[in-house]
C-alpha cells in the first residue's frame, strides 16, 4: 500500500503525496509522477502505472499539485510555473528523506511540467511523457469561451472534467510565456513519449513535435485506441509495463536482498484487499476481484492455493520423469475450486455442511507409453502440496506484540 506523505512547497502549502514502494525490497531508484491538468494523484491510471514501476524495483512519489486533491492552497493562484516549482519541492523532499529522483513521469500538462523540471534536477536520468502537449498554452483550447472573459475581467469560473475552477489571467499569461522547444531540444536525458493516435484532448501531433524537437536517446510508443485519461485499465497497465522495462536501462539494479529467509512468507494487507507477499526473495501480489471490492491486481488466496497445487504437481512429475529418463515434454495442470454440499460428495468423510472440492485435470505431453502416462498420473497424487492438503495440518498462530512490531 502507498505510504501517505505531506511536504511543503515553496509557498509553504502542504502538498499531499503517496509513495509507492517495491514489495519487500529496497528501491533501486525513485521516480516522480506528475498528474494531468485538474486531476489528482489518485487518478486510477496513475496508481496502475506507479504499481507497475514498483514491480521493476522503482519507488514512485505521486502528489497533488497546489489546490488540487488533498493539497493545500488555492488553485486559482497557481499556474504552469508553480506546478514546476511543486515538482522541484517534491524532488527536494525525496532527496532529503530518501533518494533524489532519477526518473520523471508526467501525464498531459504534467508531462510538459516534467520536461521543464528535468533540467533543474541533476539527478534525473530519464523522462517520460504521457499524452503531453508540445506547448502548455494548448490548455487554453479547453477553456472555451472563458478566455475572452478572463482577458476582460481578470478571471472566470470554468467547468473542467465536471468540476468548477477559477482561472485567472496570470494563468493564461504564464502559459503564453512558456516556450518548450528549447527546453526539449536541450533536455539532455533519455526521453520516452507515450501518446494515443485517437487522443481527443491532446492531439497526437503534439507527440510528433516533442519527438522532432528532442535529441537521442528518444523513443515513441503508440497507445493504440487509448483515451486521454487511460480509463481502460489495460491501457494503463500496458503503459506501466513498457515504462518499467525502459526505465530499467537507466537505473542501478544493485538492489539489496530482502531479509526474508528463502522459505518464509510475509504478507502485508493495508487499506484495501491488495496484499503484498514476500516469498523468500520473490515479491508477489494477491488481491480480490473488482466484483467484491478489490482491484484485481493479483490472484485471490484460493488462486494461490490452486497455483501451489498445480506447480507442485508439474514439478513432481518432472523430477520423477527425469529420474526414470522418460521423454516427458511438459505437464499442463488445470484446476478449479468450489464449495459443495457434503451429501453430494461420495468420497468425503463427512455428510454434513459444505466441503471444498478441487478439480484437477492433468495433461501429460511427450512420447510416453500408456503405462508411463498412468504411472505419472499416480505420482501426481504424491506431490507434497497434495499430501499437505489431504493430511492433518497444524496451523499455530500467535499475536505479535506492539513492541515487537516496531
Amino acid at each position: 500500500m502507498p505510504e501517505k506523505i505531506r511536504f511543503k512547497n515553496a509557498d509553504g502549502n502542504a502538498l499531499a503525496a503517496r509513495l509507492d514502494r517495491p514489495d519487500g525490497e529496497s528501491p533501486c531508484a525513485f521516480a516522480l509522477f506528475a498528474h494531468c491538468f485538474t486531476c489528482s494523484k489518485d487518478l486510477r491510471a496513475a496508481g496502475a502505472i506507479s504499481r507497475a514501476l514498483t514491480r521493476h524495483g522503482i519507488a514512485v512519489l505521486r502528489f497533488d499539485f497546489t489546490g488540487l486533491g488533498e493539497s493545500e492552497g488555492d488553485f486559482a493562484d497557481t499556474n504552469f510555473s508553480s506546478n514546476v516549482e511543486d515538482l522541484i519541492a517534491a524532488a527536494d523532499y525525496l532527496s532529503e528523506h530518501y533518494e533524489a529522483p532519477r526518473i520523471l513521469v508526467g501525464h498531459s500538462l504534467g508531462g510538459a511540467a516534467v520536461l521543464q523540471a528535468a533540467q533543474r534536477l541533476d539527478s534525473v536520468q530519464a523522462v517520460s511523457t504521457i499524452g503531453a502537449p508540445y506547448d502548455p498554452e494548448h490548455v487554453t483550447q479547453h477553456l472555451q469561451d472563458a478566455v475572452e472573459d478572463i482577458e476582460e475581467t481578470g478571471e472566470a469560473r470554468v467547468q473542467l472534467a465536471g468540476r468548477t475552477f477559477t482561472i485567472r489571467k496570470q494563468f493564461l499569461d504564464d502559459l503564453a510565456a512558456t516556450k518548450m522547444e528549447a527546453t526539449i531540444r536541450t533536455l539532455g536525458r533519455a526521453l520516452l513519449i507515450f501518446h494515443s493516435p485517437v487522443d481527443q484532448t491532446v492531439g497526437a501531433n503534439n507527440a510528433a513535435k516533442i519527438f522532432q524537437a528532442a535529441k537521442h536517446p528518444k523513443s515513441f510508443v503508440s497507445l493504440d485506441d487509448a483515451d486521454h485519461l487511460l480509463t481502460d485499465r489495460s491501457d494503463a497497465e500496458y503503459l506501466g509495463v513498457v515504462l518499467g522495462a525502459w526505465a530499467e536501462k537507466y537505473v542501478d539494479r544493485s538492489v539489496s536482498e530482502p531479509e526474508t529467509p528463502d522459505e518464509d512468507v510475509v504478507t502485508r494487507t493495508e487499506g484495501t484487499y491488495r496484499t503484498a507477499i514476500q516469498a523468500g526473495r520473490h515479491a508477489l501480489v494477491g488481491d480480490e476481484p473488482e466484483s467484491v471490492g478489490g482491484d484485481d491486481d493479483g490472484p485471490t488466496p484460493y488462486g494461490f492455493l490452486l497455483s501451489a497445487l498445480g506447480s507442485c504437481t508439474g514439478m513432481t512429475l518432472r523430477m520423477y520423469a527425469d529420474r526414470k529418463e522418460w521423454p516427458l515434454d511438459e505437464t499442463i495442470v488445470r484446476l478449479s475450486h468450489e464449495k459443495v454440499h457434503a451429501e453430494d460428495c461420495e468420497d468425503c468423510d463427512t455428510e454434513q455442511g459444505q466441503v471444498d472440492r478441487i478439480t484437477r485435470e492433468i495433461e501429460i505431453r511427450g512420447r510416453l507409453s500408456d503405462d508411463q502416462r498412468e504411472r505419472l498420473f499416480e505420482i501426481a497424487n504424491k506431490c507434497p502440496v497434495h499430501r499437505t492438503l489431504l493430511g492433518d495440518v497444524d496451523v499455530r498462530s500467535s499475536l505479535r506484540s506492539r513492541d515487537d512490531a516496531q
